[in-house]
């Protein structure tokens, strides 16, 4: 993994399904499923499905997480999970969906397909973009990892980011 000493990286396959935990009570508060981004690309906070006959999404905002463990995400009380009150401008997987989407660098060369993001936990900054070339590309090739330049510029149709050269 790449990232500066001391800081730490999550990708959102790695978060997703991963239960919220409550340190006041050790009450299971619900499971992370997705992810929301704004418009300049920095995450803002993880999406939890809560309740348990009733499922409804509510925002964890990335500063209100206790910590980060392999096994579960924990919050100090409930006060931390808020109703979601909007549609996030962008998600990882639903609604204004980011997954899938084709990234090209600011010179036009199309990268691949979006399949996941990397980002500090502390500030929601995305510092890679996990691209895939399809399944069989995959398994010959392996997926790539474009670390960006700035924020992305997010369209209906494609994400354009500056990408470092080497």
């Amino acid at each position: 993994m790449f990232g500066k000493a001391g800081t730490l990286l999550r990708t959102f396959s790695l978060l997703k399904g991963l239960p919220v935990y409550e340190l006041a009570s050790g009450q299971k508060m619900g499971e992370v499923c997705d992810v929301s981004i704004s418009g300049s690309g920095s995450v803002v906070g993880l999406l939890v499905k809560t309740g348990t006959f009733i499922k409804r999404t509510c925002l964890l905002r990335l500063p209100q997480v206790a910590s980060y463990g392999w096994d579960g995400i924990m919050v100090q009380d409930r006060s931390a999970i808020e109703t979601l009150e909007t549609d996030p401008e962008y998600t990882f997987k639903h609604q204004q969906s980011l997954a899938g989407k084709q990234l090209f660098s600011g010179e036009g060369e199309q990268l691949g397909l979006l399949d996941d993001v990397y980002f500090l936990e502390e500030l929601g900054t995305i510092v890679g973009y996990e691209i895939t070339d399809g399944f069989f590309s995959d398994i010959a090739n392996g997926k790539r990892v474009v670390k960006p330049v700035g924020p992305p510029a997010i369209g209906k149709d494609a994400i354009i980011v500056n990408v470092k050269t080497r």
